[in-house]
């Protein structure tokens, strides 16, 4: 999977000059840095299965249906997020000094449609949904943030990762093994 990086909502990190750009909303802090086109390609397992889970690196974790990347848990050095998080826009992203746009929390604008909707899928392979399950209902989840359960894409049921509002947000660790990205 290759990607740009791009959003396809607007935010304060497109600068003044843009047509995609919107004001700061109420509380944000934005930080120096701007949206910027990169140049990724994902290796992803088309299959993926189960595997000792392992931890997930600094940069991006995987890929939402958007284009945009996931981040872990942390902020730079594997400090947590904490101050950090003022800087999100009201999708929760922002981008970092490179000019890399990404979330580490749950991306609003691919879940207004449905918080139970299919919004990615990690490096490792496996999906990523929105907080709820399909029958609307908050799961219980593992140390990675995910469990088995059928889904709209999977009815009989698949190993998933769940965006939350407490660590680790999106996925603590891969439950596969990791693909690469470049």
């Amino acid at each position: 999977v290759t990607t740009t990086d791009l959003p396809d909502h607007k935010s304060p990190y497109w600068g003044a000059g843009s047509p995609n750009y919107e004001a700061p909303q109420a509380g944000m802090q934005v930080n120096p840095n701007r949206i910027g086109a990169q140049s990724l390609t994902f290796r992803i397992p088309t299959t993926p299965a189960s595997a000792p889970a392992s931890d997930t690196p600094l940069g991006p974790i995987g890929i939402a249906l958007n284009g945009v990347v996931f981040y872990n848990q942390y902020a730079a050095g594997r400090q947590p997020l904490t101050t950090e998080i003022v800087s999100f826009d009201r999708y929760n992203g922002h981008p970092n000094p490179n000019n890399q746009y990404h979330y580490h929390f749950e991306p609003l604008a691919l879940t207004s449609a449905g918080r139970s909707k299919l919004i990615g899928v990690l490096l490792d392979g496996f999906p990523v949904y929105g907080p709820l399950d399909a029958d609307g209902t908050t799961p219980a989840l593992d140390a990675c943030n995910g469990h088995v359960y059928a889904t709209q894409e999977f009815l009989g049921g698949i190993y998933h990762y769940h965006t939350t509002t407490g660590v680790p947000y999106i996925s603590g660790c891969f439950k596969g093994t990791a693909g690469t990205v470049r």
